[in-house]
């Protein structure tokens, strides 16, 4: 056993304590790491790894400057980890030994408070899962802004994944026992860090957090979230919010395929916020604005009175144009009110931060007077009270300065005038600094030496300099010799010492006052917390119903009707998203489901938008019930309590599963768990394996879902034989996407019509790719060759069924007579292939008999 120095002694004995994390050990002026943290910071990190004498061996070490650990800790965090600072807690000159020093705070992806490690626009969630008899507890809070939530779910691991799949959580906090498949799922399918807390208990100060929750699961639910936060921060957490229960069933149910194949916050190419949903509707002015907008697309709405109120307050902003757009101006003068009050509750808010806040508060009364030009009390109601707001500015004007420093130890914060005895110190080192002056004109003048100056640095306090040619100058029986430097020296008096004292004392007093002035102006902030909070509420709901009627405007979009009786007609559909790409030359489409038709059976080329089709009537279904007009002409929408999508071809690499079966996991979520009053949006379904059986499959779906679920669908098939469908299933209805084909060119029309497609066109598609002219011929030669093939074979099987009973003879066997009364029994819909064959042996056997 190695015999370390006491410094590493203490540093192991720390690090024992947190082997989940990096420690951050302060000595001096850095952080440093040691042993294999060192060996994987400096990977990570990409910093010099050296060694340190530990005792009887070295020992791998690096570190970083203590003044610049934000970005550092940044880069750890955004990869995963989580890092825990170590302080010294003691003053070294009054330590015995080794400085005392203690983790003071352990930042984790899901605690992450620091501005310049947050993305703004970005809730930064920490989740919670606790398990109970029938499903599961979910907690989520945001420790930056203060909000806290909770749901329960009585469902398996699969829909608590699609409940949080795109939302900001960066870790989840599990108990010990929970089961390892189940963790590897959640890490692998949300990207999180796992963390794992035991106790459950609500603290005393803090019960009313939960004094809303009656459940005893959800308090406890909670309690693990709590305790995780509290025992990581380590710190009074007073900004959090009490927690808001989220009934899931007042939203559209969405799960984890449909996010994902509908592009709402993520492109399924590249995970970037380009060419999604959320690109095109936020224009937002606020960071506020943008977490909340990105909450309301996680959580469309299933009351239609609050739809129709979230669409006529877009109605009445489109209307007072000029309104609108001042209060855009407005808007953005607002800073993130949220994240502000959580810094001042936190406890790590500096003086810029709450001139932030004083400029934001001003912007208020202008925001108000603004909405009360609104003659709808829908718009100018949206702000409450502001009395108490002009109260917070007023302490703020009045104490801290408007250029402040960053650092809140260094004076520079405090007014003159807030304060008289900071008043006092101030005037001493002013007169200070003019006695300091005039000594160097006295002295030059004294001395004739008109180099000679009066300095000051940290280490060696005032000083006379004088050059080492002026030194035969100097008086030395006055000037006492403090430091010698190549070309000068630095000499000292008595009454520069004496002053020197006052000074500093001066500048001391006023730095140490103005501190703890600041802190009592942040302590008093806090009493402000709660009502900041509301206001930024406020501020991010007008900032999101505003960015709603300008792109409504900007977009030509229009406001739907919502309705409770299942019918869904939309005329001049736009895709929200394509059409910003094409501009003009998006074709719109129509959709009609009236009472009486639930599927649209869609056929036509490959490429000629039935995905496209699909996919818009899922998001101007989403942006209908989030409270956004909608790109139509015209349109009537049910309210939709969840939509499906069987879209694209991806395998699931993370559970080994093969792109058929995720389109069949799929499937079956769809047609286990929709209802009459669900979207289904289907896209060639049976792809994934051999013609006959995805026929099979596709049909069987189909008629499922016509026969047993009664929801609106749309299929989109390239199986045309399915076509004959409508003629026995009465709400299923045919149509195509139209074809231009002159001379053996096929021109595309993107149009929707009634009716079925006459064929694929797949070697067109081919032909439009360019692939070679050798492979399109050989393509249209087999294609020819296999179709007429067909063509006998269809022949073939007419001919034999015509001559199984030769219609020639004048009269039947009674033997021909008796297998016709068997074939006419026969319930082949319950018959496997192989008993079909054997029956059909045996049949035709008796009648070559007969």
């Amino acid at each position: 056993m190695a015999q370390y120095t006491p410094m590493i002694e203490q540093y192991l004995s720390v690090k024992s304590q947190h082997k989940d994390a990096f420690l951050f050990f302060r000595l001096g002026d850095f952080y440093e790491l040691f042993f294999d943290d060192a060996l994987q910071a400096a990977k990570e990190l990409e910093i010099t790894l050296t060694q340190r004498d530990g005792g009887e061996e070295k020992i791998p070490m690096c570190g970083v400057p203590y003044h610049s650990a934000e970005s550092y800790i940044k880069t750890l965090i955004d990869k995963g980890y989580k890092v825990a600072i170590c302080e010294q807690v003691e003053d070294p000159q009054a330590a015995k030994g080794v400085v005392k020093r203690e983790v003071v705070q352990i930042v984790t992806p899901g605690t992450v408070m620091e501005g310049k490690m947050l993305d703004e626009a970005e809730n930064n969630f920490i989740s919670s899962i606790t398990p109970t008899d029938n499903g599961y507890v979910i907690a989520y809070a945001d420790l930056s802004t203060g909000e806290s939530f909770i749901s329960q779910l009585e469902a398996p691991i699969k829909d608590v994944i699609s409940e949080l799949y795109n939302r900001p959580i960066k870790e989840i906090v599990l108990p010990e026992a929970f089961p390892e498949d189940d963790k590897a799922l959640l890490a692998a399918y949300l990207n999180v860090t796992l963390s794992f807390e035991e106790e459950t208990t609500i603290p005393d100060t803090f019960t009313y957090l939960v004094d809303g929750l009656e459940s005893k699961d959800l308090i406890q639910g909670f309690g693990r979230l709590f305790q995780y936060i509290h025992h990581s921060q380590k710190r009074f957490l007073s900004h959090l919010q009490p927690v808001e229960y989220v009934a899931l069933e007042q939203y559209m149910k969405l799960d984890l395929y449909s996010k994902r194949n509908l592009e709402l916050m993520e492109s399924i190419r590249d995970q970037s916020q380009k060419g999604t949903l959320l690109s095109v509707l936020d224009r937002t002015s606020t960071a506020m604005g943008a977490r909340r907008l990105k909450k309301w697309i996680d959580n469309p709405l299933l009351s239609k009175t609050a739809i129709d109120k979230r669409h006529n307050q877009v109605g009445t902003l489109i209307d007072f144009f000029f309104e609108r757009e001042e209060l855009r101006d407005q808007l953005k003068l607002v800073y993130d009110l949220e994240r502000l009050a959580g810094r001042v509750s936190y406890g790590n808010v500096n003086a810029r931060d709450l001139l932030q806040l004083k400029q934001s508060l001003a912007a208020i009364p202008a925001i108000k007077e603004t909405l009360n030009q609104f003659d709808d009390s829908l718009i100018s109601d949206l702000l409450g009270d502001i009395s108490v707001y002009s109260t917070i500015y007023q302490l703020l004007e009045d104490s801290i300065h408007d250029d402040p420093p960053i650092v809140i130890t260094e004076g520079g914060i405090i007014k003159d005038g807030y304060d008289a005895q900071l008043d006092e110190y101030r005037e001493s080192s002013r007169n200070g600094r003019q006695w300091v002056a005039q000594l160097e004109a006295s002295e030059r003048e004294a001395t004739g030496v008109k180099s000679l100056k009066v300095g000051y640095n940290k280490v060696f306090g005032y000083y006379i300099e004088v050059t080492k040619a002026n030194l035969h100058a100097i008086d030395d029986d006055r000037y006492e010799r403090k430091q010698t430097l190549a070309n000068a020296e630095r000499f000292i008096t008595p009454e520069l010492k004496e002053k020197e004292k006052l000074i500093l004392e001066a500048k001391d007093k006023s730095m140490a006052l103005e501190y703890d002035l600041f802190l009592a102006i942040r302590e008093e902030m806090k009493q402000y917390i709660p009502r900041l909070q509301q206001l930024a509420e406020q501020i991010s709901e007008i900032d999101v119903l505003v960015s709603f009627a300008f792109i409504s405007e900007e977009y030509n979009y229009v406001k739907p009707t919502m309705n409770h009786d299942q019918s869904l007609a939309v005329y001049g559909a736009r895709h929200p998203v394509v059409e910003q790409v094409m501009r003009d030359e998006f074709v719109p489409n129509d959709f009609e489901l009236e009472q009486g038709t639930d599927i649209l059976l869609i056929t036509g080329p490959n490429m000629a938008g039935k995905s496209t089709y699909m996919r818009q009537l899922g998001l101007i279904a989403i942006m209908a019930q989030i409270g956004c007009f909608v790109p139509v002409n015209e349109a009537d929408l049910p309210i939709f309590d969840q939509i499906f999508t069987r879209i694209g071809a991806a395998d699931d690499l993370v559970s080994g599963q093969s792109t058929f079966m995720v389109e069949m996991l799929e499937a079956q979520n769809a047609v286990s768990h929709a209802t009459p009053n669900s979207l289904i949006l289907f896209d060639e379904i049976g792809r994934g394996t051999s013609t006959y059986d995805g026929m099979a499959l596709a049909q069987s779906i189909v008629e499922y879902l016509h026969d047993y679920v009664g929801a609106k669908t749309l299929f989109a098939t390239h199986y045309h034989e399915l076509t004959t469908l409508e003629d026995n299933l009465d709400h299923l209805r045919n149509v195509h996407v139209e074809v231009d084909e002159q001379d053996g060119e096929v021109v595309f029309l993107h149009h929707i019509k009634r009716g079925k497609a006459d064929k694929s066109y797949g070697v067109h598609v081919a032909k439009l790719a360019d692939l070679p002219d050798e492979i399109i011929d050989r393509a249209n030669y087999l294609l020819q060759t296999f179709e007429s093939t067909q063509t006998i074979k269809d022949d073939l099987v007419q001919e034999q069924q015509l001559t199984l009973f030769d219609e020639s003879k004048e009269q039947s066997t009674p033997q021909q007579l008796e297998v016709s009364k068997e074939i006419n029994d026969l319930n082949l819909m319950e018959m496997t292939p192989m008993d079909a064959m054997n029956t059909l042996y045996t049949l035709q056997k008796r009648l070559k008999q007969s």
